[in-house]
């Protein structure tokens, strides 16, 4: 038997503009997602996926990696991966006698990964590139794929076309009890997101040195009312990027601190500050609906 793991994400600055070269913080999650590998007695590979409450939401016996599902994307979407992976690395599953399960250990709703850990899973199994893989089966920045097999936030940044630069960084604020993440339970997906940012245009070098620049002040940043300055700075730049309204202008307009949208606008995640006790600053949130509300110290590695 053979078992991996991979990190879920949440995406701190950036977003967007980190697809431009504009340098992101990137936190690594609690939660995740293993792949364990065994033999059958079958002569197809078995494939399982299970969500956080161990129920299983995808399965697919595939005879052959060579033709095309076209009555299920699930399925046709995972073996364009297997082959992906093959591709880098020819030994990768030479016969199709595996039985493979995954595992979540967040709710597949949540936003933090499922598609970018599955990614780095199957890059472990089948000792190739993540990155590669990632670039050539979905696309996107791969500050998710750092994210997976880092040990805490780390800062990213594409300088070239699919050619990563991350590291380590000591994001770790005196004030973290003061921050919390509220899950808004609106999913987004991120290629139409990634499409609407497109669609704006080519985005000035000076929004991306910008970008880059607060999200080196977020890394450096010392007390509770900086980083709220910060949050706010980086939220107007944003909206008007992308033409959306700020999350708390939607939904907490009358909320006392600060909401930071994280990754895709609108849907998943947000982190929110706030000066005031945690019991008071959940019940606003409950009140309002949103219930799924997790302290900093409870959701990041």
């Amino acid at each position: 038997m053979q078992k991996f793991y991979a990190n879920g994400k949440l995406l701190l600055t950036g977003e967007y503009l980190v697809l431009d070269g504009a340098l992101a913080v990137a936190l690594p999650t609690k939660f995740g997602q293993s792949l364990t590998v065994e033999s059958n007695t079958t002569q197809n590979l078995i494939w399982e996926s299970q969500n956080s409450k161990s129920y299983p939401w995808f399965q697919h016996s595939y005879t052959h990696l060579h033709e095309k599902i076209d009555n299920n994307p699930i399925a046709e979407r995972l073996r364009v991966i297997l082959l992906q992976a093959q591709k880098q690395n020819p030994k990768f599953i030479n016969k199709l006698v595996d039985k493979v399960t995954t595992k979540l250990t967040f709710p597949r709703a949540w936003g933090l990964g499922t598609s970018s850990t599955l990614i780095h899973l199957i890059a472990q199994w089948a000792k190739c590139d993540p990155f590669e893989l990632l670039f050539e089966a979905f696309g996107g920045s791969g500050y998710d794929i750092a994210c997976a097999g880092a040990g805490g936030p780390i800062g990213y940044q594409l300088q070239a076309k699919h050619k990563p630069v991350f590291q380590s960084v000591n994001f770790n604020p005196s004030f973290k009890k003061q921050l919390y993440f509220v899950y808004l339970d609106k999913k987004q997906d991120s290629k139409k997101g990634i499409a609407r940012y497109r669609a704006k245009g080519k985005v000035s070098d000076a929004k991306i040195q910008k970008i880059s620049t607060l999200s080196t002040e977020f890394i450096n940043i010392s007390g509770l009312n900086s980083f709220q300055k910060l949050i706010n700075e980086h939220e107007n730049i944003i909206a008007e990027l992308i033409g959306f309204d700020k999350v708390k202008s939607i939904y907490f307009r009358d909320y006392w601190g600060s909401v930071k949208s994280l990754g895709a606008w609108g849907g998943d995640f947000v982190l929110v500050t706030s000066d005031r006790n945690e019991k008071e600053t959940k019940k606003y949130f409950n009140e309002k609906g949103f219930n799924v509300f997790l302290k900093y110290e409870d959701l990041i590695l």
